[in-house]
């Protein structure tokens, strides 16, 4: 891990956090925009904070040791995205194109649950079911807020009522994977230390959590940077630009190349200007 020890000051540049490109980046779900103010929500149940801050003041996520940590801010990207950019000429294109990026420092549990929903989802559905499930089964904190449901809670709320939440066939994903956690089957602290692929095994025994599931609760929720989650646009992206190599040629920070790669190749349009020029279009 590179630590950087200078973000202690009071400023902070959209090149080293954006929050759009971070917060829209597809690794949170607990997040809104009006006006240029984004609100946050992020932990279980009483402990859920909230933050509301401006891309043109980021001071409350530098002075909150919560949110500066929940953004990543003592790690340092500037090295990653030198050492990113200095050997793949792709890898370059990607982090120009956002470079405000960061790897957020998700609750484990949240992350995990939610990248569960994700299957066979977008962003803005998979936003929707996750505020139906805290509205409905979290609890909330003295100012109101509502936190994310706990494992508990989950694995003995009725089937109907998750399905309720627009949930459907994950429903009993859903209650397996709360049901694994209380039982043992799946222990955070092991997967945030453990070698990655006991990591992705552990994960993976529960029905409902495939490889990709696993890769991203693992990089978003457990901070595990050298976990590679590929999807449908990550296949493209190592298709079209990497000879179908996998992530494993980016080393320990694998999972900061990905999001930059994920992010641009889900959001600029290239990878259609790429598979036209393969079958010979203009």
């Amino acid at each position: 891990m590179i630590i950087i020890l200078s973000m202690k000051s009071e400023t902070l540049t959209e090149n080293s956090l954006s929050l759009e490109q971070t917060l829209l980046s597809g690794q949170c779900f607990r997040v809104s925009c009006e006006n240029k103010s984004w609100t946050v929500r992020s932990g279980v149940d009483e402990r859920v904070r909230e933050l509301s801050v401006s891309q043109d003041n980021l001071t409350p996520i530098i002075r909150d040791s919560y949110w500066s940590n929940f953004f990543d801010l003592q790690t340092d990207y500037e090295a990653m995205k030198k050492y990113f950019s200095e050997h793949w000429e792709t890898m370059r294109t990607a982090c120009l194109y956002a470079p405000g990026i960061r790897i957020l420092r998700q609750d484990r549990w949240e992350a995990l649950v939610c990248f569960v929903v994700s299957q066979n989802n977008n962003i803005k559905r998979i936003m929707g079911i996750v505020e139906r499930l805290c509205t409905r089964f979290g609890k909330q904190n003295p100012e109101g807020v509502h936190g994310f449901p706990c494992a508990r809670t989950l694995a003995d709320a009725p089937l109907d009522q998750l399905r309720d939440c627009g949930l459907g066939f994950r429903d009993t994903y859903i209650r397996n994977t709360a049901t694994a956690v209380l039982e043992g089957n799946i222990d955070f602290d092991f997967l945030s230390t453990a070698p990655i692929e006991e990591a992705r095994k552990m994960l993976t025994r529960t029905k409902g959590i495939g490889p990709k599931v696993a890769d991203c609760a693992l990089l978003f929720g457990c901070h595990r940077l050298d976990c590679f989650p590929v999807d449908v646009w990550m296949k493209r992206v190592m298709e079209t630009c990497f000879d179908g190599q996998d992530g494993t040629i980016f080393g320990e920070n694998a999972g900061v190349a990905q999001q930059y790669l994920f992010h641009w190749g889900r959001t600029s349009g290239i990878l259609s200007g790429a598979n036209n020029k393969k079958r010979g279009e203009k």
